[in-house]
């Protein structure tokens, strides 16, 4: 049996559409994954929760009150609450950029305010309890570097008012920095906007273990490199360490900023599918390739600077984005991902 009750355990529904659609595999609906997701069981112990992201064919972004009863009935039908929810900030999902015109902030703090609104009625509905709206730049690194000191201050001026949106409803925003987001693509750069945003208690980071890891080796921002740079010539056992050192001193500098969080494996490649952009590659919990001691490298994120659980995340979350749909659909992989998931927890979680 688990050891610890707290934080909730929640699985992402977005892997069953981030790289799907024409171009790639079909994605996968909602009730599949709410069923894959409920159906996993340890020894008794199952998922808490899903985090949701806020757009067809999952979960409408102008979803009317009764489209989320019947989302909320769903949800509680299967034993699950709702938690993060992601909002569709880019431009082909109704966005747009955060450095972009008028027009273009325009259309992205619409989405952060719709977002705002559904999340009040799922808490008002009593289907979800936690979680943060997380948002993006939503814009390219090629686009952001023809002027990175003015680009970075227009999302961040963007991210302001979406934060003053958000604090409105109860909101917070976390942003996930990744490799393809510019202004984003590495530690440094994501302290400098937040840092610039300057609203510490309503716009914070969204930190993915599989993401995050990119930013130690320098993917789209080699000057952030952290890595030395004959890492690649290094024993398996020379890299574990070298990795581990790198990661711990990457997160202490985003924790401080850190409202969301998600579990996640890496084989240390990038990976682009559909119109997804390339980022850091999700692996399966069990992966022999993964770079990452899934448990211990969480401590990262879930334990303070002097190594003390710091009970800061209501809930947890897995990220398998871009798994390939013949694995989403075996529900072995949701067990291990289950299991893993309570490993962390047991870990650095609490009672």
């Amino acid at each position: 049996m688990s050891s610890h009750k707290f934080p909730a355990l929640h699985n992402a529904m977005w892997p069953g559409l981030v790289g799907k659609g024409p171009d790639s595999e079909p994605p996968i609906d909602l009730d599949t994954m709410l069923n894959l997701t409920a159906a996993a069981d340890v020894d008794g112990v199952k998922f808490d929760g899903v985090d949701l992201f806020l757009c067809l064919p999952h979960t409408d972004i102008d979803s009317s009150d009764d489209d989320l009863k019947v989302l909320a009935d769903k949800l509680s039908s299967r034993n699950l609450n709702a938690g993060s929810l992601v909002a569709p900030v880019w431009p082909p999902t109704g966005g747009g950029s955060a450095m972009g015109g008028p027009e273009d902030v325009e259309k992205f703090l619409t989405q952060v305010r719709k977002s705002c609104i559904i999340g009040k009625k799922l808490k008002d509905l009593g289907i979800r309890k936690s979680g943060v709206i997380r948002i993006d730049s939503a814009t390219g690194v090629h686009d952001w570097a023809a002027d990175p000191a003015g680009n970075t201050a227009k999302i961040a001026n963007t991210f302001r008012e979406a934060g003053r949106i958000a604090a409105g409803y109860g909101e917070r925003l976390a942003a996930e920095g990744e490799i393809c987001w510019g202004g984003m693509q590495s530690w440094r750069r994501n302290v400098e906007l937040l840092e610039m945003v300057d609203m510490p208690a309503t716009v914070g980071f969204q930190a993915d273990m599989a993401h995050t890891m990119l930013f130690t080796m320098g993917y789209n921002a080699p000057e952030d490199r952290l890595l030395a740079d004959d890492f690649d010539s290094l024993s398996k056992e020379d890299q574990a360490a070298a990795l581990r050192i790198a990661y711990k001193k990457m997160a202490s500098t985003l924790r401080p900023w850190t409202f969301d969080f998600h579990v996640a494996q890496n084989d240390g490649t990038v990976k682009g599918e559909g119109s997804h952009d390339k980022t850091g590659r999700h692996c399966q919990a069990t992966d022999p390739n993964g770079k990452l001691d899934i448990v211990v490298d969480a401590g990262a994120w879930l334990r303070d600077e002097n190594g003390n659980s710091s009970h800061k995340f209501e809930h947890i979350c897995w990220d398998g984005c871009m798994f390939p749909n013949a694995v989403m659909m075996e529900q072995q992989t949701w067990n291990d991902i289950l299991r893993t998931m309570i490993a962390v927890r047991d870990a650095h979680g609490w009672n």
